[in-house]
């Protein structure tokens, strides 16, 4: 089993910056594809950006592309969410998910990808 725990949500005024993280402890976290989802109340469960193993390949929902940054440290089992300009349409709980999945096997932005998962984190912003 992989335990996730996310921190850093909050408020946040709109054109303001968050940075999320999500702590991995329980199994080899430089193995594990890493993505970040969001669900709005009363709204599907959606991606927001994932990262590859090594780091070297990063993937964005269009509305994030520009604005939100994904990165890790293997080092500290650690995965990040830099958001910056943020809007109301941001405010969400943000989950954090390990895919142990590889190559071809891994759609960053799918939830089926993801074999485990964080509690989440509320984010809400301010207009």
């Amino acid at each position: 089993q992989m335990q996730l725990v996310e921190s850093g949500g909050g408020l946040a005024q709109a054109g303001g910056s968050l940075r999320l993280s999500c702590a991995a402890s329980g199994r080899t976290f430089s193995s594990y594809a890493m993505g970040w989802f969001r669900q709005a109340p009363g709204t599907e469960r959606e991606f927001v950006a994932a990262i590859s193993w090594s780091g070297g390949r990063t993937y964005y929902k269009d509305s994030a592309r520009g604005r939100f940054t994904i990165s890790r440290d293997n080092a500290k089992n650690t995965v990040y969410l830099q958001m910056n300009s943020l809007t109301p349409e941001d405010t969400a709980v943000y989950y954090c998910a390990a895919s142990g999945r590889s190559g071809s096997g891994w759609y960053p932005s799918s939830e089926i990808s993801y074999d485990y998962w964080g509690q989440g984190t509320q984010v809400t912003v301010s207009s």
